[in-house]
This record gives C-alpha cells, structure tokens and sequence, in this order.
C-alpha cells in the first residue's frame, strides 16, 4: 500500500524521469497544436477554430473541458480532419512517440481508427501501414535523443458503424507488424458493445487480444456486456464500476458481483482521471474513483486518453493523483507495474520490461532520495561537532 514517508514523494522531476507505461491514448488526440496547424496548412483542410498554435491548445481544451463525452467527441473533426494523406499519418505517429518517450514513457500502446482516414484516397492497409512507419520513425528519433520507448498499435472500430468485423480482421492481418490489438469506441448510449459480437468472435477464434471503450459515459450494463458477452481483455476506462462497490459510513466496503468478478480476474481497468473530469464522470481528482480503486487492489492503470483535449501527459496525471492522494514513487511503480502486465506483448517480453527497465529504473529514483538524506544527515552531524 502506499507509503507513509515523505522519503518517497515524487518531485516533478522525479515523476517525468519515471519509466511510465501508457494502454489508453488516442492518437488523433494527442497531436501537438502546431502540427494540427501546418497540416491544415499543407492538406487544404480550411475548418479550424484558429490557426495561431497556442489559441488552438487553448480551444480544443476548453471545448473538451464540457463535462458531455458527445461534445468532447466533437473536437476530434479537426485532428482527424488533417490525418488524411499518407505523409500526416506517419508526422503525427512519429511525433506521437517522441513526445511520449519525452515524458518518460518506455511502453505504449497508442490506439486509432483506420476507417476514419480514408477520405483521402488511402487505404485501410496503407492507414496502418503509414502509422507503423511512424511509430517506428519516433522511436528511432527518441533513441537519438538518448530516450527509450516502445510503441504498439490498437485498431479501434467505431461502434456506431458497421465495419468491425473488417477492422478486426485487419487488426489480425498485421498483428505480427506493429499492431498488437483491437478496441472499440465512440459513444457508448444506444450503441452497446454486443452490436459487434462478430468481430469478438472472430479475434478470440484467432487467439487475438482486444479492449472495449466500456464504463466511461455509460454504467454498469456496459461494462457487463463488454466482459460476459465480448470477452474483453481489458476495459478502456471501466470507471463507472465504482457503481456497483458500496462504502459503508464505518469505512468498510462492500463489492457488488459484477465490481468482484473484475477484481477477482485481475481484469485492467484502462483509467484516465483528466478525461473522466473532463466527460462528467468524475468530479474531481480527489474524488476520483481511482483512489478507492488502488486501496482495494484492482488492476487499475493510469492513462491519458487525448493529451491535446485534456492538455495532459502522463506526468501530469500523475502529478494530479499524487498531490490528490498523497502517492508515492511506490504507488507509481504500482500503478506501471500494473499496465506492463496488462499489455499486449507477450508474457516473456511484458516481463523483460517490467525487471529489466520499470522497477530498476524505480529503485533508481528511490535511491536519490537515500543518498540526498545521507548528505544531509552528514552535514547535520558535522554542524553538531
């Protein structure tokens, strides 16, 4: 559980330096605000709000900060309105990872939907193919820069479409060449996950790993319905299954089935505080159900969702829930030992991950605050001789 020391509380520094790992982040959510910009610019796209990079920050975030999943969703017209040609598909994937690697993640798992980039000509496959190429390009561009970071692709179907199957099989058709799983999104009210079972049956007859966008801005139905009925590995977001824990004015907790069935399976819960205060469904960092989720020990992540929409980045989320709930480089490590089992790499190469880069890159940070108490207690000692 969470230390009590203040030997162990994370600077800001500390919390960028920490070897973070990502499963829930959209790309057509992170762009930086100047590329949106040159991209438009370069692609003809004419429907932006504005075209000085810091007044468009400053719109998509308060566009986003409505506290309406359907109007956050709104502000995506534009980001994936400039990701139409082959050469912006591979800009935004390669600064995507930069910016990631930047912050101090060493492994994410970057979700899109390719059915959303086509108007310009291309192709599903040439899609998938120019972000790979992308994700690749900032990988190598971050090793440059002396950073660390390994990226996968998530191919996301829109649940309001009718393309998943499709998708899906796309998804196992280059599950060997960058893309590591499946998701679906959008907006869950009267668009339930069982409207695609097809497209679950197939990826579990193929052995394939896959999410569902399930307890965000809808309850428990469809959080039940992404596990007992889809199969779900994971649940992107799955905050609104605080619905169903009960805590009693003694402090004692109850966990209704549905909310012990996903403790009991160990099943990820994909969370994203700044979205969810973003969306309604939290209201605020100290009251966000992250906190009661941690102290009872489910396999809670912690995650960004849309960095240019929520102005956030792992970091900050982090700094968010440290200074909420008081967290520890402890809590941290917990938190991203957490995600690194719940990828969808394989269980040799999650594991090489977690010892080999996550908890010694951890026990560095630990080790500062040792030998920072060790010169101060020195220099105490010698001032009292």
């Amino acid at each position: 559980m969470t230390s009590q020391t203040n030997a162990n509380t994370p600077t800001t520094d500390q919390i960028r330096r920490a070897p973070k790992v990502l499963l829930h982040d959209h790309l057509d959510g992170g762009l930086r605000p100047g590329t949106v910009v040159d991209l438009a610019r370069e692609t003809g796209y004419t429907g932006l709000p504005a075209t000085d990079p810091d007044k468009l920050a400053l719109w998509f975030h308060q566009a986003a900060d409505s506290g309406s999943l359907e109007r956050y969703l709104e502000t995506f017209s534009h980001t994936v309105g400039v990701m139409q040609t082959r050469d912006a598909l591979v800009r935004v994937a390669a600064e995507c990872a930069e910016d990631l690697a930047e912050d101090g993640v060493v492994y994410a798992e970057v979700r899109y939907a390719p059915e959303q980039h086509l108007e310009g000509g291309l192709t599903l496959e040439e899609v998938v193919e120019a972000v790979d190429e992308g994700f690749r390009q900032g990988e190598l561009r971050a090793r440059e820069n002396g950073r660390r970071i390994r990226v996968g692709a998530l191919l996301t179907a829109m649940r309001h479409a009718a393309r998943a199957l499709e998708i899906a099989e796309l998804a196992n058709r280059y599950r060997d060449l960058g893309v590591v799983g499946f998701d679906i999104a959008g907006a869950e009210a009267g668009h339930p996950p069982t409207r695609h079972l097809d497209a679950f049956e197939y990826l579990k007859r193929e052995n394939n790993h896959f999410t569902i966008h399930a307890g965000e801005a809808f309850g428990l139905p469809s959080i039940w319905q992404a596990l007992q009925w889809c199969g779900a590995d994971r649940l992107g977001h799955g905050v609104r299954i605080i619905d169903d824990i009960h805590v009693r004015d003694d402090g004692t907790v109850e966990l209704g089935r549905l909310a012990a069935y996903v403790r009991d399976k160990r099943i990820p819960l994909e969370l994203c505080p700044s979205s969810n205060l973003q969306t309604g469904a939290a209201a605020s960092y100290a009251e966000h159900p992250i906190g009661l989720l941690r102290r009872l020990h489910f396999r809670a992540t912690v995650n960004t969702d849309n960095r240019l929409m929520s102005h956030t980045s792992m970091s900050r989320e982090f700094e968010h829930l440290v200074e909420a709930f008081g967290y520890t480089l402890d809590d941290m490590q917990w938190f991203s030992v957490n995600a690194m089992k719940s990828a969808f790499i394989p269980f040799d190469e999650r594991l090489a991950m977690i010892n080999d880069v996550v908890k010694p890159g951890y026990a560095e940070l630990k080790s500062e605050w040792l030998f920072r108490q060790t010169a101060s207690t020195s220099g105490s000692a010698e001032s009292d001789d």
